[in-house]
């Protein structure tokens, strides 16, 4: 179904806003399915995965065996896919992207928070994946030099200059390095699979295969942690689904989800683990290098490391706390995607992970997972419970209109999310999503009786005993809706 005629009329009420906030029209979309296919590939073949993966080896001793760590990827995957399906289908079939559709249950103003709880994490990650790349560069360094040169901070900061260049185009400046990229390193981690196997079979066994793991708390830690990883990304799926091509099913969408998650994901994981329990070091480019003992093959490893940082950051952690500085700011996109590439340069990635362990980048994803789980929960409720996927999408533009101001039923059932999975960190993102959930709709039906909010959404109808399937509002009173509402079906 073509949403293009309708994006164009609200795109004539969202005028004031900077252009890349405004909805996508069908043919302003460029990414077509296999596109979207390597991107994710792209995306999931990368350090920060593989360091992941490297956190199961704590001091030389993994916390899950290899069954268990498939297990919880497996449904940490299944999971991640399901609703990256769900709150994608918004962003795909009225072009939004993820700052305006929070406006839908936390209001223009209240939008500010959530937001920032996207956009910190992401810069944060920004941050670390380049520090991973300046890594790789630093060993390209090491090799041209003869080890006269390493100074990894140095690499750090001119790799951070160039992906604020690159940035200042868009991630579609560089889609074919992601397609180039996610094929060439899909390569050569399966060539240092073979390499461990080989080379590193009996140390792997030993200290990850044959360990007696846990199938209780810390196994269901590590699917919070898997879907943490991600939770971030499939918070703001809008951004990405939005420029997706019009024209394919939710059923193929999910897959266009799952499929490259699943690959990508998994090869990734199981490398990182196998990394640092072969050599007990975390940091997995450094691993590479003493595993693969060749500075030929070293030289070109490293070098797709550093692009598949680069093609991660454009697709993950860079267009998403521009959005948010935008709406801070008021700033055009590209003064915007700069200072997103400096506060990245502060954001101190090495204190995440260190060569003996990466545990601090899984506690940094379950802390920040906490708020997420509460807030992609409050957005699936809003969308398919209270309006039942219709959305007066104008009306999101609209400094005065219905959704001005903040909703204080999301900005509370947010923060009680929040609250409650801090209880357990370890299961934080189910517990603040299931929590919030309950606590939003709770909320909505019971407290702020004269709530704007209330507004199109079932909660409406209930008080004023109006059909839903002949009304909808407007922004002033219910009546038959002449303004562009997107329905998903």
């Amino acid at each position: 179904m073509s949403v293009n005629t309708n994006v164009e009329s609200v795109i004539q009420l969202a005028e004031h806003a900077d252009e890349s906030l405004q909805p996508k029209t069908d043919r302003d979309r460029k990414v077509g399915p296999l596109s979207y296919v390597f991107m994710w590939i792209g995306d999931g073949v990368n350090l920060g995965n593989m360091t992941l993966g490297a956190s199961l080896i704590v001091a030389g001793t993994a916390t899950l065996n290899i069954f268990q760590t498939f297990a919880a990827a497996i449904i940490a995957i299944g999971i991640i896919s399901t609703i990256f399906a769900l709150n994608d289908r918004l962003g795909y079939r009225t072009g939004i992207p993820y700052v305006v559709q929070l406006r839908m249950s936390f209001g223009l103003k209240g939008s500010v928070i959530p937001s920032l709880c996207r956009g910190i994490p992401a810069i944060v990650w920004y941050g670390f994946q380049s520090w991973i790349g300046g890594t790789a560069l630093n060993e390209i360094m090491k090799i041209i030099t003869g080890g006269s040169f390493d100074n990894v901070a140095i690499c750090f900061v001119v790799l951070q200059i160039v992906q604020i260049v690159l940035s200042l185009y868009g991630f579609h400046a560089i889609k074919w390095v992601e397609t180039v990229v996610s094929v060439v390193i899909g390569l050569a981690l399966i060539y240092v699979f073979v390499v461990l196997l080989t080379s590193y079979s009996n140390v792997i066994v030993e200290k990850w295969v044959h360990t007696e793991g846990s199938w209780g708390l810390p196994f269901f830690a590590f699917i919070m942690m898997f879907m943490g990883n991600y939770a971030a990304i499939f918070l703001s799926a809008a951004d990405y689904s939005r420029e997706l091509k019009p024209g394919i099913s939710n059923t193929k969408r999910g897959f266009l989800y799952f499929l490259p998650i699943f690959a990508a994901y998994g090869l990734t994981l199981t490398i990182g683990a196998m990394l640092a329990s072969a050599t007990g070091v975390a940091n997995p480019v450094k691993a590479f290098a003493i595993v693969v003992d060749n500075s030929y093959i070293t030289f070109f490893v490293s070098t797709f490391i550093i692009l598949g940082s680069i093609g991660v950051n454009m697709v993950a952690n860079i267009v998403p706390p521009t959005y948010v500085i935008q709406l801070l700011t008021k700033l055009k996109y590209k003064p915007a995607v700069a200072i997103t590439g400096l506060l990245a340069l502060c954001s101190f990635p090495w204190v995440l992970v260190q060569d003996s362990s990466s545990k601090g980048l899984g506690i940094f994803i379950l802390i920040y997972s906490a708020f997420l789980g509460p807030i992609v929960s409050i957005l699936l409720v809003e969308y398919y419970i209270l309006r039942r996927q219709k959305v007066n999408v104008s009306d999101l533009y609209k400094e005065d209109g219905p959704f001005a101001g903040y909703n204080p039923a999301a900005i509370l059932a947010m923060f009680i999310g929040a609250g409650a999975a801090f209880i357990e960190v370890d299961l934080a993102w189910i517990i603040g999503f299931v929590v919030a959930g309950i606590a939003y709709f709770l909320l909505m039906k019971f407290a702020f009786k004269d709530s704007k909010f209330k507004k199109g959404t079932i909660f409406e109808v209930e008080d004023q005993d109006i059909s839903p399937k002949n009304s909808e509002y407007n922004g002033s009173s219910p009546k038959v809706v002449l303004a562009p509402v997107m329905k998903v079906c």
